[in-house]
């Protein structure tokens, strides 16, 4: 009798740098009276594809509030976590170091951001889905998008301000909205990648590459402080009524593993 296949495995990342320029502490930053790192973490062991969840970081501070919110945690090296490190040299070394310690092989590896507060378990999984049953090879959060992009030519003949040029619309010709194609803006908050694929590419986006929709009304990044108080004032509105969570492990990842 042949035995059922084992499921994929999905393990979820979140990065979350010590450093950062525009809001000072920004992955400790509280938000609903939780910091940023925290509700990245719930959010993905609140999705019932995640296997797991880890976050990378080089800072104490966040290392100890993503314990406390019940993930594990991969201590990542300075070559890897200053400003001009990639998201996805982080989830690939995060993702060798659980690996080795857990001795379990992931399938599929998920990119959360701390930076985008009202990113949801639904999100997570959704995103985790169009991988391991919709077969995509990675997949990202979108958001439907109707504005008109506009960026500034520098240079003559307008002088120094440029002449303003439409980026996706003619501006000769404005439709209506009913009578243009959708655009559909990234949102920045989570992504999925199959690991052989994510390896071979290097980058996020390689092979065939879903397109998640999720509420407009919830996307937010935050880079700025003004970005962080608007956070917060939208956190009444948008966060969901308290409630149990999954939990993790909570256990840290040796360095002397990694």
């Amino acid at each position: 009798m042949n035995a059922t296949p084992e499921p994929p495995f999905v393990l979820a990342v979140v990065p979350a740098r010590g450093g950062s320029k525009g809001v000072p502490g920004k992955n400790l930053q509280p938000v609903g009276g939780v910091p940023l790192v925290a509700r990245a973490v719930r959010a993905c062991l609140g999705a019932g594809l995640v296997g797991a969840t880890v976050v990378s970081t080089d800072d104490p501070g966040i290392a100890e509030a993503a314990r406390a919110a019940g993930a594990d945690v991969v201590p990542r090296p300075a070559a890897i976590a200053g400003d001009t490190a990639t998201s996805e040299a982080a989830v690939l070394h995060a993702l060798d170091a659980y690996q080795a310690m857990r001795g379990r092989h992931v399938d599929v590896v998920l990119l959360v951001q701390c930076t985008s507060p009202f990113v949801t378990a639904a999100d997570v999984d959704a995103v985790a889905a169009a991988v391991v049953h919709e077969g995509a090879d990675s997949a990202l959060t979108t958001a439907p998008f109707h504005g008109f992009v506009w960026r500034a030519q520098e240079g003559p003949p307008a002088g120094p301000g440029g002449d303003a040029v439409g980026v996706n619309h003619d501006k000769a010709f404005r439709p209506r909205r009913q009578d243009r194609p959708e655009d559909l803006l990234e949102t920045g908050a989570a992504y999925a990648m199959r690991v052989d694929g994510l390896r071979e590419a290097g980058h996020r986006f390689f092979g065939r590459t879903a397109l998640v929709r999720t509420d407009p009304a919830r996307v937010l990044e935050i880079d700025e402080p003004d970005d962080l108080a608007r956070a917060r004032a939208l956190a009444p509105l948008l966060d969901p009524a308290p409630g149990p969570v999954a939990t993790g492990t909570g256990l840290p990842l040796p360095a002397a593993l990694l």
